[in-house]
Order: C-alpha cells, then structure tokens, then sequence
C-alpha cells in the first residue's frame, strides 16, 4: 500500500537558486589611452547596492549592483558598473525570514560570481585585475532596516515631513 504524502511535508519551507545571470555589465574608459600613460597609482571608489522584487508567488530575483570608479588626478582611468542577479524559490518561509534571507543570502550567494565578472573585465582592458573585497552582507543589511527604522521614526515626530508628495496646486497659500 502506498504511503500517502504527510501534510506537513507540503508545507515545509523550501529555498533555491534557479538561476544567476550577468543582468548589466558596462566598463568604460574614458580618458583613454592617454591616462594608461600616467604613472601614479590609482584611487578606487567602490559603492555596492542589493535590490530584489517578487516575480510570481514564491519567485523572487535578487540584484547585486557595484560601481567601481578607478582615479588618476581627478581622471577617470575606468568605470564599471555591473549587475548580478539572480532568480531564487522560496516557498513555505515564515514573513518575519523571507526579508533576510532575500537581503543576507541571495546576495551572499550572487556576489562571488559578481567579483570574477568584474575582475574578469577590468582584465581585459590590460590593466591589472581589480578583486573586489569580501562583503558582509548581514552587516549591510543590519545597517539599512536600522537606517528605515530611524526614517519612519522621524516621520511620525508631530512637525516632521510626512514623506508624501502635495503638488503645489493643493498647497494653500
């Protein structure tokens, strides 16, 4: 006799990768091939975004977007900006878990394809390769739900700016 499938087996939380992908990828060189004369070493700028949205009930994609601006003199040398993503199932997960583990994990999963993509085209320009440094993602998040949490907080203080739009034609003077 076959065994019928437990209840709660269907409704254990379930999380995956589908997929990872190379969403945005741009290198430029704008000073170039003058700069690649230059012989001080450059200043690197690096600024890291995580984005995500829900694509269907239990599909989300995640983004990890960085912005590496490299200076000689106040020259740009190179620019790369580059986005991965990636498409990831979750299904069963608690409300209060979905968040951190689509801020925390999904990005922590991404971002090392994410460093070889970018150390990958700073390469091709001849230049030596640029390996960008270990995240903490958990950190990074911890930090943005404590920004939005001080945000919502002056918010509601009696005087502060309510965040909403009133076109001008609805003021009164």
């Amino acid at each position: 006799m076959a065994e019928q499938p437990n209840s709660q087996d269907t409704q254990s939380p379930s999380f995956s990768m589908q997929r990872t992908y190379l969403k945005d990828l741009s290198l430029e060189m704008p000073n170039a091939p003058e700069i690649l004369l230059e012989q001080e070493a450059p200043g690197v700028e690096v600024s890291l975004n995580v984005g995500g949205k829900r694509l269907a009930e239990t599909i989300f994609e995640t983004t990890v977007t960085v912005t590496v601006t490299t200076r000689i003199n106040d020259k740009v040398l190179y620019l790369v900006e580059a986005t991965q993503a990636g498409i990831f199932e979750a299904s069963n997960i608690p409300a209060e878990q979905l968040d951190p583990l689509l801020g925390i994990v999904c990005p922590t999963m991404l971002y090392p394809y994410l460093r070889a993509n970018v150390a990958d085209a700073i390469t091709r320009t001849s230049l030596p390769a640029l390996h960008l440094a270990e995240v903490n993602f958990q950190a990074l998040y911890e930090q943005r739900v404590a920004e939005l949490a001080q945000q919502q907080q002056q918010q509601q203080q009696p005087g502060g700016d309510s965040g909403l739009y009133v076109p001008p034609s609805a003021k009164k003077n």
